[in-house]
């Protein structure tokens, strides 16, 4: 094992009808005053907003519910969130729904507990140094957000939109509630987008320049193991408990670094993290889904980059899918394409073409490329750096 530090606070409740605590857990974290944060009408209409609001007043607790988190979250509907936030005095702030509810939610805490700047202030730059504290319910299996440190948020309120990320432990959550029954309702394209996200944030780390770490690869091996067998269980089968509940769980632990202890070094952030960029610039422009944004770029950045370390790729392949091939070349591009069949059992694109639905021409690749690099001012990736021109070429690969 190389040196790491690991720290995930996050208190975990799982299991059905563990919503019903929420009351018990915002109290036990401080909450009095609870501003709920969740997205579309899906949650209002399955009752379950309904039944949190009900759990937090009867337990003594003031709660104001505000919904329209959509996929890929605004700026715009967070500012509104803080300001509703603090005119009702929330000392408290409880998601409900999947990552992009979570990361709002932790973007409205930061800007409530510091009044004097603007959200969107913590994403360019300004360090987070308070937050409120946080609580997740979850209803969508993808993201992690519920157990990471990281909060992603799009800025529609300037042109073009742009896309970004940030990490501190401010953004870990005091608790998460994850009753996988609560998932077995959504769209069977969203269970397979959040299956292969799951995979990336797996594979975003495996694939890092710092190896050598051998449990944290017995435990991402595994992980890939499952999500690559229950991933399309669940989409054949909403209602499969046992599939629901892994691709829940294996969500979690995805994201909560478990599968890159060992791999950070003294660099900010543990693993490789080149296919969330290309992925999030896309879902930038384009308002694309996160998880087949992933699942579009995946191989063509794989055979870009796997010359950096071909026996990484091989090992991928053997461990995870079986590959007896004793080239590891072969056993590399195997595994590649296993992966490829794998998202595609999902119902994820494996193409530019087939994400966007029209071919992307050279100039809305380079408007991609542009606001990946952030206006070609950065590289990305740790497994192999890309620069503009390496993304550009990536892009074309996939298209």
């Amino acid at each position: 094992m190389q040196k790491f530090v690991y720290y995930a606070p996050t208190e975990i409740v799982f299991g059905p009808g563990t919503e019903l605590r929420a009351a018990e857990l915002v109290k036990k974290y401080g909450g009095s005053r609870v501003l709920v944060i969740y997205g579309g009408h899906s949650a209002k209409k399955s009752g379950l907003i309904d039944r949190v609001i009900g759990n937090l007043k009867e337990n003594g607790l003031e709660a104001l519910a505000m919904g329209g988190v959509v996929p890929n979250p605004l700026v715009s509907t967070a500012k509104e969130m803080v300001k509703a936030g603090l005119e009702f005095g929330a000392d408290f702030i409880l998601g409900v729904g999947g990552g992009s509810v979570m990361d709002t939610s932790k973007g409205v805490a930061h800007a409530i507990a510091s009044p004097e700047h603007d959200i969107w202030d913590f994403w360019t730059g300004t360090k987070v140094t308070k937050s409120l504290p946080v609580g997740a319910i979850l209803t969508i299996s993808a993201a992690g957000s519920e157990t990471s440190n990281s909060a992603v948020l799009t800025n529609d309120l300037q042109t073009p939109p742009t896309k970004r990320g940030i990490n501190t432990d401010f953004n870990r959550c005091k608790f998460a509630i994850m009753n996988p029954e609560l998932t077995m309702t959504l769209p069977k394209f969203q269970i397979g987008a959040g299956a292969a996200d799951i995979f990336m944030h797996t594979s975003e780390r495996y694939f890092a320049a710092i190896l050598g770490n051998h449990l944290t690869d017995e435990i991402a091996e595994g992980l890939f193991r499952d999500i690559i067998f229950y991933g399309p269980h669940g989409v054949q089968d909403p209602t499969d408990y046992e599939a629901m509940s892994e691709i829940m769980w294996c969500g979690s632990v995805s994201h909560v670094g478990l599968t890159g202890i060992g791999s950070k070094g003294d660099t900010p952030r543990d693993g490789d993290w080149a296919c969330h960029q290309l992925g999030m610039a896309i879902s930038a422009l384009y308002d694309s889904t996160h998880g087949a944004t992933l699942t579009a770029v995946w191989a063509a950045w794989s055979r870009y980059v796997k010359d950096a370390n071909v026996a990484r790729f091989a090992q991928f392949a053997r461990k995870v899918y079986g590959v007896a091939e004793p080239d590891d070349e072969k056993a590399a591009e195997e595994g590649i394409l296993l992966t490829n069949a794998f998202f595609r059992s999902l119902g994820m694109p494996l193409s530019l073409t087939e994400l966007l639905g029209h071919e992307p021409t050279d100039a809305e690749i380079e408007a991609i490329a542009t606001e990946c690099t952030y206006g070609k001012k950065r590289t990305i990736g740790s497994f192999k750096s890309l620069a503009y021109d390496d993304i550009v070429a990536i892009y074309k690969a996939c298209r």
